[in-house]
């Protein structure tokens, strides 16, 4: 068997668990193992069905990780309101999230036609469209409200890169010091950034790709949408330059969604995420290089988080 038929291999009490949520006749006739994620095992699943098509699903899965049960619950919570609100998700088929049954906590969901856009090309219609999505994703109002957001980063923890300019990282991590702001609160995906949006982008179109699906809901909370703009615009940042975490703000704004109105409040909302990737560049860097931007090094990263990082604090500071 080799590496990748291992990483797609199905542990047996999961694959029983799976086989108990098909429709009877159907049966697992492929599996692959799918890039991407940081936390999670990602699997899709082929479906062969009983008039001889095929459907995939999607199986998650978190192996020793401390929050799964918390993650997994909120995943199927997200899942389980999004249908019928226009926001392209994945369908929930089932959730173990005490692996009660699997080896390990796990997701059943099904799969969405598209797939992950990290290149430079097309970029300047594709953020305004991811911030469409975000400012429908903000609009949506819950019967029953996620848990309250968790901050990223403090000001102990930050690890300001080496050659950073000291003095602008300095005062960005004051800012964390500070009380947060009172908030309207939103519904949030908190985890919003291109690797968990998928688009359908024609070979010879690029710049006509559309969005068809948001993936990745393990994190909803509560909280303020400056939040989930902070936490997308420095996935830009850094992965196509520094500009265009401030043009993800911009974009935001001009689709319809309502910001901090004061300008120190921007600022904590943005510096308070955006110094959380200081500590973790490797983790983050390491799955846009498997999908192509072999550039984007650790070194690369972190020079570019230092000058999003010193941007902000000269255009809000």
């Amino acid at each position: 068997m080799t590496n990748h038929e291992e990483a797609a291999a199905v542990r047996p009490l999961t694959l029983a668990w799976v086989n108990r949520h098909l429709v009877v006749g159907e049966r697992i006739v492929r599996t692959e193992a799918l890039r991407g994620g940081i936390t999670a095992e990602m699997r899709r699943l082929t479906i062969g069905t009983r008039n001889g098509g095929t459907r995939d699903l999607v199986l998650r899965t978190f192996v020793n990780v401390e929050h799964a049960e918390d993650w997994l619950n909120r995943e199927a919570g997200a899942l389980t309101l999004l249908p019928g609100t226009g926001v392209p998700a994945p369908g929930l088929v089932a959730a173990d999230p005490t692996a009660a049954h699997c080896e390990y906590p796990s997701l059943l969901m099904t799969h969405l036609a598209g797939r992950t856009v990290l290149d430079d090309e097309g970029l300047e219609t594709r953020v305004p469209r991811l911030a469409r999505q975000l400012v429908a994703i903000h609009a949506l109002r819950p019967a029953e409200r996620p848990r309250e957001y968790v901050a990223l980063t403090t000001a102990d923890t930050v690890v300001t890169p080496n050659g950073a300019d000291a003095a602008a990282w300095d005062a960005a991590i004051d800012v964390t010091r500070r009380p947060a702001p009172t908030y309207e609160g939103r519904f949030l995906h908190r985890d919003f950034h291109p690797g968990n949006v998928l688009f359908d982008v024609p070979p010879s179109k690029p710049a006509s790709a559309r969005i068809t699906g948001v993936v990745d809901w393990a994190a909803t909370s509560w909280g303020p949408a400056d939040l989930d703009v902070a936490h997308c615009s420095p996935n830009l940042a850094l992965l196509h330059g520094p500009a265009w975490g401030q043009r993800f703000a911009e974009a935001y704004e001009e689709a319809g969604g309502v910001l901090a109105a004061a300008a120190s409040e921007r600022l904590y909302w943005r510096v308070r995420d955006g110094l959380a990737f200081s500590e973790e560049v490797q983790m983050v860097s390491q799955p846009w290089r498997e999908a192509g931007r072999t550039e984007l090094t650790t070194r690369a990263v972190e020079e570019r988080l230092d000058a999003y990082v010193t941007t902000l604090m000269n255009a809000l500071g």
